[in-house]
């Protein structure tokens, strides 16, 4: 951590005005947004205090810390989606969706996946698994990707702030000394509700912003006619896809071997064996097998120099993703170095209000701040526990308030902000808040107004 010896008004005066040369670049000039990400940084982080060696050294740390948990997943990620695409994979499981499903109920599908995929797994290297599935689903059925892409990233952002093993709600817990079984029991009622209202506003974002997969899967367009499902499925039929094993197992292994590394994470087992699942188990290894089981059991039949061709394809739509999401670190690092986020909350744990409110406020103006969720929970249940202890509160609720609460209004500083928006080929601002940033802050209210129902009973 640099040292900052500001005071919290020099704090605020470089965090808002960092905030504010942020948009202004973002919205109204041609700088690039990976620019206008790190120039942000470091105005905020000099005029916050911080000493300029310092700056320079948050914002490297920021953006390699960020890479170095989620770049080679995407990397991977972005290799196996290629190979699911062009080996009719992810076609035969959008087929299979819609079979079993029947019409038009593949949101519900991909937010239920989400809900239940996220648990174990952290929601970036999630979404970047299944986001072939979601194109793969659009081009196929003629839905928006937006519609699809949203209902999966609300189920998958539900369980990851709500529910342990999740790292978030984990820590949480431990600091307000929650029993896990009562926070994964509460997490899962919570989120219910949240992925519904996030359904609904994905089947409206869809009608207004009506974007598919071109037939590369490279890029997208915005045809003015609909595919019917009717016409997909027909085409579906007739074709010679893998069978649904062999297409699912690139992403089932992984998750698989992510589960078992976060319950042997929970009961706290090393040791012989047990370490060498947790190898095997970490996002980047087992994204590594998942993508060989792809590589041999989709494409073992063509040559390796077509093989390596579809695989190249797809890390060509991954170098944007790795520099904005980098920088997006960056920035919620300098954010954190610079002690704005700590000082805020402090100043509102200083508030009267009703307790169960103060983790929930705490962590919603630091994950505006700063962008990490996590840090936001960690940071809301750090300061707000002792202050909740002597009081009458349900202190399971309390922690959930202070995971919810950090799911405010994902924007320029989320590394998920970017990895949603870019993988579902958005690129205007606006259109990028709407893909987002409403959603997320339609589940915070959401779930403000179930924690302050289930208070009324439970507190």
């Amino acid at each position: 951590m640099a040292e900052v010896t500001a005071s919290g008004g020099q704090m605020m005066l470089g965090l808002v005005l960092g905030v504010v040369i942020l948009i202004f670049l973002v919205l109204k000039t041609k700088i690039h947004a990976f620019l206008a990400l790190i120039l942000s940084a470091s105005v905020t982080g000099l005029v916050g205090g911080m000493k300029a060696p310092d700056v320079v050294n948050a914002i490297t740390d920021g953006f390699g810390s960020t890479l170095g948990s989620i770049g080679i997943v995407i990397g991977f990620g972005v290799m196996m989606g290629r190979i699911l695409e062009v080996s009719g994979a992810a076609e035969r499981m959008a087929y299979t969706i819609v079979k079993i499903l029947g019409k038009r109920k593949e949101e519900w599908a991909l937010a239920i996946t989400g809900y239940i995929v996220s648990i174990p797994i952290f929601v970036d290297s999630a979404f970047v698994i299944l986001s072939s599935l979601v194109k793969a689903l659009s081009r196929k059925t003629g839905k928006s990707v937006l519609s699809l892409g949203v209902a999966l990233g609300i189920g998958l952002a539900a369980t990851h702030h709500a529910v342990p093993p999740t790292p978030g709600p984990l820590g949480v817990a431990g600091i307000f000394g929650v029993d896990i079984g009562m926070m994964i029991l509460w997490g899962l009622v919570l989120a219910i509700p949240i992925i519904i209202v996030g359904v609904l506003y994905a089947k409206w974002l869809g009608k207004k912003i009506y974007q598919i997969p071109d037939e590369t899967g490279l890029d997208y367009i915005r045809p003015e006619k609909e595919i019917t499902v009717e016409e997909y499925m027909a085409s579906s039929e007739s074709k010679d896809l893998p069978s649904l094993t062999r297409a699912t197992l690139p992403i089932i292994i992984p998750i698989l071997l992510i589960f078992a590394n976060t319950l042997l994470a929970a009961l706290e087992l090393t040791g012989g064996i047990y370490d060498y699942i947790t190898f095997i188990g970490s996002p980047i290894i087992a994204v590594g097998i998942g993508l060989i089981f792809a590589i041999y059991g989709l494409y073992g039949h063509v040559k390796q120099s077509e093989a390596l061709d579809r695989m190249e394809e797809g890390i060509q739509t991954a170098g944007i993703i790795l520099l904005v999401t980098g920088a997006g670190g960056a920035l919620g690092n300098v954010l954190r170095a610079s002690g704005s986020g700590d000082y805020i909350a402090e100043q509102i744990a200083s508030i009267h209000m009703p307790a169960i409110l103060i983790p929930f406020i705490i962590a919603s103006v630091v994950r505006l701040i700063q962008g990490s969720g996590t840090v936001a929970m960690i940071t809301a249940a750090s300061i707000s526990a002792p202050i909740l202890t002597g009081l009458d509160v349900n202190m399971a609720l309390a922690a959930q308030a202070a995971a919810l609460g950090a799911m405010v209004f994902s924007y320029f500083n989320d590394s998920l902000f970017w990895v949603i928006n870019r993988m579902l080929g958005i690129k205007n601002v606006k259109e990028q808040i709407l893909t987002w940033s409403v959603p997320t802050t339609l589940a915070w209210g959401t779930s403000l107004i179930m924690l302050l129902i289930v208070n009324a009973f439970f507190g």
